[in-house]
């Protein structure tokens, strides 16, 4: 009998990780912990798996996303029950980058949600994924830390935090049989960016990015880029020159 995956799910009710779960179970039933601030959310997304899954587990647990401690207690106890296969961080928002500029606290808020609990979650996993020497952690970034705009960059500069740390961390486990997977969407339809869709922008269907993280994650790749053509576009973006750049309406 094949043993069932876990996965612990950080920001369990978010539409990636809700996709990226439905791609997971259509491989075979999982035993399931799904890491959240709002109960209801989770366990809307939790019935949906269930129902498509009736052999897998879910496993819901609310939690203050930046409490040292709190979180700290949350992650042992979720790698309390044995060896964790996957460990998905894919909790945030997209903040308007006027209002953080009218705002300092809007400003923090965003930095905080987006930059400092994700790295926490991640400093915890890591901390026991390490001493059972096992396990993918993969972190949702996104393509707009790669480079500093004026329409974003509050956002940009908390998903470039999440890229620098992600780097660091695999260096740190690079001896070791825990893969760090650094996961960079570009804008992709969701509840997240509602506004964008009402602007015309152009938007990836989650399930095609969802499919696209679990099978990199499989592979092994350290970094993903969804879709994939993101990598060639930041790849030019970041080398632009200033002037150049500087004049560009993004």
């Amino acid at each position: 009998m094949q043993k069932k995956m876990r996965i612990v799910v950080v920001g369990g009710s978010s539409a990636i990780a809700e996709h990226c779960l439905r791609v997971w179970l259509a491989d075979g039933p999982a035993e399931m912990i799904l890491i959240g601030r709002d109960r209801s959310r989770l366990q809307r997304v939790a019935d949906d798996l269930q129902v498509r899954s009736p052999q897998s587990s879910v496993q819901l647990v609310t939690a203050d996303f930046l409490d040292p401690s709190g979180i700290d207690r949350t992650i042992t106890d979720a790698f309390g029950a044995g060896r964790v296969d996957v460990v998905l961080i894919a909790h945030g928002s997209l903040p308007d980058q006027s209002e953080c500029q009218a705002s300092l606290e809007l400003c923090r808020d965003a930095i905080g949600v987006n930059a400092t609990s994700p790295v926490l979650f991640a400093e915890a996993c890591a901390r026991e994924m390490e001493k059972r020497n096992y396990g993918a952690l993969a972190l949702i970034g996104s393509v707009a830390g790669d480079r500093g705009r004026k329409s974003n960059y509050v956002y940009g500069a908390a998903k470039g935090l999440v890229t620098r740390y992600a780097e660091g961390l695999q260096h740190r486990l690079a001896k070791t049989d825990v893969k760090v997977i650094l996961i960079k969407p570009g804008p992709t339809e969701t509840p997240m960016t509602a506004a964008l869709s009402q602007q015309k922008v152009k938007l990836a269907r989650v399930e095609d990015v969802a499919a696209q993280i679990v099978k990199g994650i499989k592979a092994g790749k350290s970094v993903i880029y969804a879709p994939p053509k993101w990598w060639l576009i930041m790849l030019i973006l970041r080398h632009l020159p200033s002037g150049i750049f500087n004049r560009l309406e993004i």
